[in-house]
Order: C-alpha cells, then structure tokens, then sequence
C-alpha cells in the first residue's frame, strides 16, 4: 500500500510539474539546430556613470552631504568603463557559440557597426563594448559631436518630432485616475523606505532643516524637450534619487558612502520600484512611448529588413552585409521602444528596470532549409551584485537573461515569423514620430 501511494503522489507530482516544465522550456528558447544566427541589433543603455546633474538639488532631503565622484556629472565613470568591456567579452563567447563570429581574432569586425548617442558616456560605452568583444581590432563608434542632439536617441529635443503634449498629458493622467497624489499613495512604503535612507537610517546625525519628499507637491502638466509631460511629485524626484543611489552601488563605492550606509542590495531593489514607476508613467505610457521611440523602431525595422533581403535599404543602420549593428543609448530610449512595443521583463528581482548596460536584442534567424526568417528578442543586464563586484560573466556566472513575448507576433517558443515582426513593428510606429532619413 505505502508503495502503491509513493507511486501516485510521484505521477500526480509529474503530471502537476508538466505545466511548469514546458513553461520553464518557452520561456528560455535554445538556439535552433535548424537555422542560423544572422544578425543582431543591440539596444543598449551605456554603463555605469555619475549623477546626471549636481548632487546640491538633492542636498535639501539629504541629512548628510552626498556622495562625491570622480568624474564630472554624466560620465562613464572607469569602473563603468570595465564593465561594458566585460559585458563586451561574455557577449563574444555568446556569438560564437551561437556562429555568428570565431571565438577570437578581428575577421568578424568589417562586420560590427556601432552607433552611439553624442554623449561621453555612450561614446565610452561604444569603445568600451568594442574592446571587449574584439580587443586589439579596429572598430569605430560612430556617433554625432558632443552635445549634438541626434535625432536617432533623442528625436524631440532634435526638433525632429513635435509631440503632442495635450496628448501625453491625457494618456498618464487616464492612467492614474486624472490625480497625481495617487502615485504617492501607491508608492508610499516604497518612499518611506527611501525617506529613512535620506534621513540617515541612524547613521548620520538628526538634521531639522532636511525636508521629507513627501512635502513634495504633486502636479501633471504639458512638458518641454524630451519630456512630453511633467508629471512631478514624490515619486518623480525619488525616482532620480533613487537612481542616484543605484549608481553609487554599482559603481562599487565604499558601504559608508553607498546611501550613507544605508544600502544593501534588498533595499536598493524596494526604493528602486519608485524609478521604475516614473518610466512607466512618463516613458512607458505609449502614447507618450511612440512619440519618444517611432524613429528608433523604424531604424531598427529597417536594419533587420536589409539584412533579411540581402540589400541595402534607405534609412537602415550600418552596412548590409552587417551581422552586428549596436546601438549605444540611454534608458529612455530601452523603455520607450519597450512600451510602444508592450514588452515586459523581471530581472534580479527587479520589474521593467533598465540598469547600466542593460540591452534589448533584436535577432534575425534564418532556417537552413530555406525558409522565411523568424525574430527573437531578449532583454539583458548585469546583476546589482555584478555590477559592484566587477565580476567576470562566465557560463558558472551569467548575467541576468529574459526572453521577450512580443504581443502581437510571439508564437509560443517566443519566436516571431519575419512578418509577425514586421507587422508588430509597424503597429507600434507612429509615422507622425518618425524623423526624417539623414
């Protein structure tokens, strides 16, 4: 009797595991044996930098001074530098395996193309990549003079798009019950947990005169530059210094120094969700995300296509017969070209994060027995702990990986027929947002 009970509680154990083994299987496709790697178009945001303006904004909610760094506002910092050159070297070994470049040497690089936004820290990151897929090759970063706004990565601020900012308003504030207040509510634990943090959490002596961001005042309104709408409150400015907080972790700072030695990795993940909520609200809206990404997603459509058809195609980026086209970022582009495509990803814990170096890829298969191609697209980042510790991503140690469904092609190995892709591209692009071809 025990024996035959053993025996159904390890069937019904199976049988209730089935589900989860094939969801396991869809949500991590192998390579196919049956076709071939052909090209890849990375979407990546540069790596780790330094507060993006003067910490003296911020000081107000601080008890005690900021960090300091090394380099001005915005730039890759050196520790960021190396690890773009180790993410550089994993994704070699990963295109080798995979036969779309030898596993060493320069004969892959005629084939590389790297297109980097005007500024240092995607310049940097560009070279960076660069060095540690094919160290000692000679691969340029192309990319337009500092403090130029390319059209490309920043399509509004280039005058190139006019967004709708009656619009963009509209599509958060239907999003939120038309009152912004709501955001603190949801969040509120979360900018508690930050509000301690800024307050010291007890390592740093009581300080009166710091203002709590929950007297923040909370409003929407019609936006300027690259910001459709300017939804303000609690949350948008502990977004930034949230952000701030993430960078003084990853760029390994001393603990006293990473949020005043009130950081570890599990809080950083909880005070991050408000950052995460400001791009979704004010990036990731896609009303607002196909004003911010219908140039990017149409450049990127058009590099896939003249790499599918074997021929060069107007507005494409790089040369036809590329097998690696990189495009070199910020978050807001990863999270605008993810909402107007209505993806999504968990990665190190953490939902829809865009981290320092983190990358969507786009890749184009062809099937050995002629038929029409397919798409795959993933998104890629190194972990917190990664990122601080500079560790090497080896197949013991990878960095963290999460296949994409695409809403409106994904099949359920997560691939898209060619023209699946093609149409959820076309969906997802608003031809109003499209910049003029240079």
């Amino acid at each position: 009797m025990r024996a035959t009970a053993r025996i159904f509680v390890f069937a019904l154990a199976s049988f209730l595991l089935l589900p989860l083994a094939a969801a396991q299987s869809a949500a991590a496709p192998a390579a196919s044996r049956d076709a071939d790697l052909q090209l890849v178009v990375v979407l990546t945001r540069h790596g780790v930098r330094a507060p993006m303006a003067n910490s003296t904004q911020f000081s107000q909610y601080a008890a005690a001074p900021w960090a300091a760094w090394d380099v001005p506002p915005s730039y890759l910092t050196a520790h960021g530098y190396q690890l773009m050159k180790l993410f550089g070297a994993w994704d070699r070994t990963q295109f080798a395996s995979q036969n779309l470049f030898a596993p060493a040497g320069c004969a892959g690089a005629a084939r590389v193309s790297i297109v980097a936004d005007s500024d240092q820290r995607t310049r940097e990151t560009g070279k960076a990549l660069a060095e540690g897929m094919f160290p000692g090759c000679d691969i340029g970063v192309h990319a337009q003079p500092e403090g130029a706004n390319d059209a490309l990565f920043r399509p509004i601020e280039a005058g190139a798009v006019h967004p709708d900012t009656a619009l963009a308003v509209a599509a958060i504030a239907g999003r939120i019950g038309g009152n912004p207040n709501h955001l603190t509510e949801l969040y509120r634990s979360q900018l508690t947990l930050l509000d301690g943090v800024l307050a010291g959490c007890g390592h740093a002596p009581a300080n009166a005169t710091r203002a709590s961001i929950f007297t923040i005042h909370a409003s929407l309104a019609p936006g300027s530059g690259d910001t459709p709408a300017a939804l303000h409150g609690p949350v948008t400015t502990a977004a930034t210094m949230a952000e701030n907080l993430l960078l003084e972790y990853t760029q390994d700072m001393s603990q006293a120094d990473t949020g005043w030695g009130c950081i570890d990795a599990a809080t950083l993940r909880t005070i991050m969700q408000v950052n995460s909520a400001n791009w979704d609200y004010t990036k990731r809206t896609p009303a607002i995300a196909r004003m911010i990404a219908s140039t990017l997603l149409d450049r990127i459509l058009k590099t896939m296509q003249q790499s599918a058809n074997g021929a060069a195609v107007p507005g494409a980026l790089g040369k036809p017969g590329d097998r690696l086209v990189i495009l070199v970022g910020h978050d807001t582009n990863i999270v605008a070209v993810a909402g107007a495509l209505h993806i999504d990803w968990v990665l190190d814990g953490r939902v829809d994060d865009t981290p320092p170096g983190g990358a969507l890829l786009f890749e184009l298969w062809r099937p050995r027995d002629g038929g029409k191609p397919f798409v795959r697209i993933e998104y890629t980042a190194q972990t917190l702990d990664q990122m601080r510790n500079s560790e090497p991503l080896t197949p013991a140690n990878p960095p963290a990986v999460a296949p994409i469904f695409v809403p409106g092609c994904s099949r359920q190995d997560l691939s898209c027929t060619w023209e699946g892709f093609s149409a959820a591209m076309h969906a997802s692009i608003d031809p109003a947002y499209v910049a003029a071809q240079p």
